[in-house]
């Protein structure tokens, strides 16, 4: 009997310190799951009013999905908002459309205030175009809002080199024209359609066109519409973002001369060709002067050259018995008869 009660007493010192160690663990745990709570409802306090904002709405958004966006860097508060504005507007956008919209790099409120906008003026727009507008760089809300309102776009624009559009009718008068074109935004080809410089541009050679064709520029002074007409049958939005209503000629005025101007200009380039050809003419006379020139001292230097063999052949002749001395005294007389005769004849015609 006495084992036992050594083995009692040996086990009483441990029991102390087992507890000990079981209390530790329990406050541990504790410890553990009250901050696990207290950041739990720390988190939730945070997302509460928009919850019950939400909620109060009709646009109810869950606590966890709020703390599943907060995890995935989403702004809470615009996504939540822009679900109770678009439910509100009796539009049912899903929490995960916008979520994904804003990750995206989307204007989520923007594209809101585009449904509704678009809702309330009876234009169709989907969620799918309206975020496709969005994220291609467009503004939506400016395009929801000319498609309500039109717009007027100045041609030229108010950046263009020139403030007019100069064009030149066939009699050579040139005139000066501005033009207003009123466009309203076409939605379904907003995406991929060409912008205003488009526009700008296919109006201003309308007009170029249309006053270049023209007989007289009296006639376009006297009918400016046909302008707008002709360029408006030309359809000009075709593949823009933009429906064209109206072309207004907002002024014409008349220019230059231009066809004086040209014919001045031509008149003035022939005469220096005929100048340039008169030129080359005289150039030529004067060389072939200077030609003659030399064929005539050429022909003297033969003719000196034929004189002085003159003598050589009398002498020949003298030795062949061909001439005697008085054929060669009548020589000389009838020559010096031809200079009396000649000298005479000078003297004379200078005294008269």
């Amino acid at each position: 009997m006495a084992r036992p009660a050594v083995g009692i007493y040996s086990a009483m010192p441990m029991l102390p310190i087992t507890l000990a160690l079981s209390d530790a663990i329990i406050w541990s745990i504790v410890a553990v799951v009250g901050l696990f709570l207290l950041i739990l409802v720390f988190a939730i306090g945070s997302f509460l009013n928009l919850y019950i904002q939400a909620f109060s709405s009709g646009a109810r958004v869950g606590l966890l999905e709020m703390v599943m966006m907060r995890l995935r860097k989403v702004d809470v508060r615009l996504i939540v908002l822009s679900r109770i504005r678009a439910v509100k507007s009796g539009l049912d956008v899903p929490t995960n459309a916008l979520e994904s919209h804003y990750l995206s790099g989307g204007r989520v409120p923007n594209v809101i205030t585009a449904l509704i906008a678009a809702q309330k003026a009876g234009i169709e727009l989907t969620w799918n175009t309206a975020t496709a507008i969005d994220l291609a760089g467009r503004d939506i809300v400016e395009a929801v809002n000319t498609s309500v309102n039109p717009k007027v776009i100045d041609c030229p624009g108010a950046s263009a080199a020139r403030a007019t559009i100069d064009a030149v009718a066939k009699d050579g008068i040139q005139l000066k024209a501005k033009a207003r074109v009123t466009v309203r935004t076409n939605i379904r080809r907003l995406v991929g359609g060409a912008t205003e410089e488009t526009i700008i541009a296919r109006v201003g050679e309308g007009i170029v066109s249309t006053i270049g064709s023209a007989q007289s520029h009296k006639a376009v002074l006297e009918n400016p519409d046909t302008i707008s007409k002709t360029v408006m049958a030309k359809g000009l939005d075709a593949g823009t973002a933009f429906e064209i209503l109206s072309i207004d000629i907002a002024d014409v005025d008349v220019g230059d001369n231009i066809g004086a101007i040209l014919q001045a200009a031509q008149a003035e380039a022939d005469k220096k060709r005929f100048q340039a050809e008169a030129e080359k003419r005289r150039a030529l006379a004067i060389a072939l002067e200077q030609e003659n020139k030399a064929s005539i001292e050429e022909n003297k230097a033969k003719l000196v050259l034929a004189e002085a063999e003159v003598p050589l052949a009398i002498a020949e002749a003298f030795r062949g018995g061909r001439l005697g001395v008085m054929d060669y005294y009548r020589m000389k007389n009838v020559l010096a008869d031809t200079a009396m005769r000649e000298s005479i004849a000078t003297d004379t015609g200078g005294k008269s």
